[in-house]
């Protein structure tokens, strides 16, 4: 076996894929929630990412049962678009990507200082795995159909949150999606949630979904899994297809009192133009609503 003391490991993988969305899908952060992680029973529900040079990020790595967590932290050291990132870990350990171009893929490789707890071969192993979910991941992804929508709104997170998720003010601020819009289930992390709209003459219709991630006053996270058609729940077939899996995830950053929402979600081409529309039509009513009373 290898030894550990000053073991520089690396691990590279070739992505038929262009270097810029391959640069995109490794650093945007609803994207890496999509594939940072080394096997199918451990995931990613939340992802910061600063990318700028003293910049920090942050990846909380959870296995999925939720027996197991811890946060994946660093400082950016070296930023060259497309090209290079240099980091150094909180445990003082430094890390190198390199992203090379080669005719109509990109070559990517991962240089990292080894810890001392696990074995050579176990940590190889696992930044490989992690690396070889981003190749599938960034070969497979339709890049331009990651949605991106932010406000400032006037209170504090904890209000613009709980506003955020109420009932009565879920239904008022997504109205702008749909009239009748309303949702039935719970908020909490690994539960069952049904998105609920009707058409003009009063069918109902929507989207069966689950909360991947709930952070009060921080993240959300929801994972689509389905339709809804009236009273019937479809998450199979080619109906789904277009929707299963996909996320739309708020992140809640505080700044002197105010409160930033940045949305981050999967379109089909379909959707793409109606969301454009509304969504800012919908965060201008949250924005609103949140700010009637200030603070209180």
């Amino acid at each position: 076996m290898e030894t550990m003391k000053n073991t520089i490991i690396t691990v590279a993988a070739t992505i038929n894929a262009s270097t810029d969305k391959v640069w995109r899908c490794f650093t945007e952060p609803q994207h890496v929630v999509r594939w940072n992680h080394a096997s199918d029973d451990w995931h990613t529900p939340l992802a910061e990412n600063d990318l700028h040079e003293g910049g920090r990020f942050n990846y909380r790595m959870e296995a999925k049962d939720g027996s197991v967590g811890f946060n994946f932290t660093g400082t950016y050291s070296r930023i060259e678009p497309n090209y290079v990132i240099e980091y150094t870990l909180d445990d003082n350990r430094k890390v190198q990507l390199t992203f090379e171009a080669e005719n109509e893929a990109t070559r990517v490789v991962e240089t990292f200082e080894a810890e001392h707890t696990n074995s050579i071969e176990l940590q190889r192993e696992g930044w490989q795995s992690i690396l070889n979910n981003f190749k599938k991941y960034a070969e497979e992804t339709a890049v331009n159909n990651k949605l991106h929508f932010e406000i400032l709104i006037g209170a504090y997170a904890e209000k613009v949150y709980h506003t955020m998720l109420d009932k009565k003010h879920y239904s008022e601020w997504t109205s702008a999606f749909n009239p009748a819009s309303r949702f039935e289930g719970s908020w909490e992390k690994g539960s069952k949630i049904i998105f609920i709209g009707e058409d003009q003459d009063g069918n109902k219709g929507g989207m069966v979904s689950r909360i991947r991630e709930n952070i009060p006053n921080e993240f959300v996270s929801i994972e689509h899994q389905g339709i809804l058609e009236g009273d019937q729940e479809i998450t199979s077939g080619p109906k789904v297809e277009q929707w299963a899996g996909g996320l739309e995830n708020y992140l809640f950053t505080e700044q002197d009192g105010k409160t930033l929402v940045s949305v981050d979600m999967d379109s089909n081409e379909e959707y793409k133009a109606y969301f454009a529309e509304t969504y800012p039509k919908a965060l201008e009513i949250l924005k609103s609503v949140c700010e009637r009373d200030g603070n209180n």
